[in-house]
C-alpha cells in the first residue's frame, strides 16, 4: 500500500518542487536583506535617568558612549559601571529581540537553523 500525500503537500512533479526552489530563495534573500538592515541600525540606550548613554548598532558595535559629568564621581567609580553595563545590556537585548522579530516575519515563523 502506496501512502499518499494530500494534494499540494510534496508530489505534484518538477513545476511544484521548481516553485518550492524559487518560494526558498526568495525567503533567503529576504533574510539576508533585513540581516544587513539589521546589522546597520543604531539602538540609543541610555540608564542612570539619562546619565549614560550608549549607541550600538545591530551588529553589536558599540559607536559612542555619552556621561553626563555630574555622575562622574572619583569616589563611586563602581556606580558608572554598572550604569554603562546597564546600558549595554540593554541595547544588546533590543537588538536580539527586534532581530528575532524581524527574522520571525521574514520566515513565517519557520525555525530554521541559523538564523
Amino acid at each position: 500500500m502506496k501512502a499518499r500525500l494530500p494534494k499540494g503537500m510534496g508530489g505534484g512533479g518538477p513545476q511544484n518542487m521548481q516553485a518550492m526552489l524559487k518560494q526558498a530563495q526568495k525567503m533567503q534573500e529576504q533574510i539576508e536583506a533585513k540581516q544587513e538592515e539589521l546589522k546597520d541600525k543604531e539602538y540609543v540606550v541610555s540608564s542612570g535617568g539619562g546619565m549614560v548613554e550608549v549607541t550600538i548598532t545591530g551588529a553589536h558595535e558599540v559607536k559612542a558612549i555619552g556621561i553626563n559629568p555630574e555622575v562622574v564621581d572619583p569616589d563611586d567609580v563602581e556606580m558608572l559601571e554598572d550604569m554603562l553595563v546597564a546600558a549595554l545590556n540593554e541595547a544588546n537585548r533590543q537588538i536580539d529581540e527586534e532581530a528575532e522579530r524581524e527574522m520571525n516575519a521574514a520566515t513565517g515563523g519557520l525555525n530554521i537553523p541559523g538564523l
